[in-house]
Parts: structure tokens; sequence; C-alpha cells
């Protein structure tokens, strides 16, 4: 009898330090933009360069995109990370060609991974008004 209600305590137990541990795990490990470069190459165009940073583990979860995000919550560029980047933290990649109306004074950049998508650290970013101009935001 003793032993059978410490096995149901055990069970319990482990079914609960489970539980947690998942919940927790779930929570952790979102991509985070630090640092981000705008450079304008054209009338309504400009290269972003986005560093990034995320506790890559491997092929299961890394972070795989970042995005431009204008005002009203559209999605004016985005840039697919093909690979993990296990070992080379935070990294910075490029997306040129971006098109961007003129109205458009300011983008916020976000990044995601493979498991939680969307919800770690974003910058906001003002537009250089002349091609040629750069403007940086870093956290």
């Amino acid at each position: 009898m003793q032993n059978r209600t410490s096995f149901r305590l055990m069970s319990r137990l482990v079914l609960v330090c489970g539980a947690l541990s998942f919940s927790a795990g779930a929570h952790a490990g979102e991509a985070d933009v630090v640092a981000a470069k705008a450079t304008k190459t054209g009338a309504d165009t400009y290269r972003f360069d986005v560093t990034v940073a995320h506790d890559d583990t491997g092929w299961d979860h890394y972070a795989n995109v970042w995005q431009v995000i204008g005002p009203d919550g559209a999605v004016l560029g985005e840039r697919v990370l093909a690979h993990p980047h296990v070992n080379e933290q935070p990294f910075t990649r490029s997306l040129s060609g971006v098109t961007i109306p003129e109205d458009i004074k300011g983008v916020t950049l976000r990044a995601g991974d493979l498991v939680h998508a969307f919800g770690g650290a974003e910058l906001y970013l003002e537009l250089p008004t002349e091609v040629g101009q750069a403007a940086t935001v870093s956290d």
C-alpha cells in the first residue's frame, strides 16, 4: 500500500516537473533584433542590415526570419534565414531592394524562430531621407 502511494506521488511529481520545464522552455529563447542599419538606395528603396541574437540549438530551433514592418503592421520586407547559426551569435544578414512608400518615416524590425515565431525584442528605426544616407539603431 505504501509503495503504491509513493509511486503515485512520484508519478505526479514527475508530471508536474515535466510540465514546468516544458512551460519554461516555451517562453524562452525568442529571437531578438539587437541592431539594424537602413541605407536609402533609390527614390523609395532601401537596404537593411539586421543583427539577430538567438540561442540557436540546431535545425529544430533556430532564428529563421526577420521582417521590416510598416506603421500599419504590414510586412514591407522579409529575409528568410535558411540555416542555424549555432556558433555565430549574434549574426547580421542583409536584404536589398525593399520598397517603402515615401510617407513612411520609420519601420520596426522583428525576428522570428521556428519554435516561438515572433515575440522577441524589436527595434524601431527612422529611415534616412537621402539616397546614399544610412541610419542605424541598436539596443
